[in-house]
């Protein structure tokens, strides 16, 4: 089964698209996984959500997703952040909103191997983010499943536990693109990056493919219409810097 992943989305359609657009035509994807922030920052949540939901992904809730909905406390935003998350929430239909709502912190797929949550595996309802093998190695020793895709911090990452070694013991690769396998792992935790937001100077949108009978993972990126998505973010009076960064890819 070849698994297609989604990171942090956004609100930015037009990367989504294009995303979309290159893994239909060149992956072959058997099943759709979002790691959840679907919404904020960007200026087409609803049509974000109706692609989502079409492509019957496997989502789990984000941090923004969660604050739109108020099951996250906006006081654990920047300024930017807040001023999205509250026109986001302005602009959501009920139906969307009550979409959002539902979404669960973490899912568990036991047929087809895998863990999908936003943050970390140890503290999900606390949205924390994977950005070294220290939390890697917090969010492995919960993980049950020999693979698991997260996002959150917006930068590519493999963290790998080859077999017969403790969890402490963790190879990682940082790199904008990855490709490879991880047989001889027992686990293998993804970063997969950011659709409609990168943060790791590359400002391509990034997505994840992984064949759970073969073992093969990659990361690609995808250059998408970024003057586009600028323009709308411009045009909804959300803040300027939410515009200027995706050029940057910070």
């Amino acid at each position: 089964m070849r698994i297609g992943v989604l990171g942090d989305i956004h609100g930015n359609l037009e990367a989504l698209t294009a995303v979309v657009d290159r893994m239909k035509a060149e992956e072959r994807i058997d099943l759709w996984v979002q790691v959840g922030d679907i919404v904020g920052y960007g200026a087409d949540p609803m049509p974000c959500i109706d692609l989502v939901r079409e492509l019957g992904c496997v989502v789990s809730i984000g941090n923004h997703d969660a604050a739109v909905v108020d099951r996250l406390d906006t006081e654990y935003f920047n300024a930017y952040a807040k001023a999205a998350i509250e026109w986001t929430r302005e602009n959501l239909d009920r139906e969307y909103l009550e979409y959002l709502d539902q979404l669960p912190l973490f899912v568990e797929d036991n047929e087809a191997q895998f863990t999908v949550v936003h943050g970390s595996m140890h503290m999900p309802e606390q949205f924390g983010y994977v950005i070294s093998t220290v939390e890697a190695v917090d969010s492995m020793r919960k993980q049950r499943t020999p693979i698991a895709f997260v996002g959150h911090s917006h930068v590519p990452a493999a963290y790998m536990q080859r077999e017969g070694s403790p969890v402490e013991d963790l190879e990682f690769i940082f790199r904008s693109e990855i490709q490879g396998d991880i047989r001889g792992y027992s686990k293998v935790l993804v970063n997969v990056g950011s659709v409609g937001q990168p943060r790791d100077e590359d400002r391509r949108a990034a997505y994840c493919v992984y064949d759970n009978e073969t073992q093969e993972l990659a990361i690609r990126r995808v250059e998408y219409d970024i003057e586009a998505a600028q323009r709308k973010i411009l045009a909804a009076g959300l803040p300027q810097v939410l515009a200027e960064r995706l050029a940057l890819g910070v």
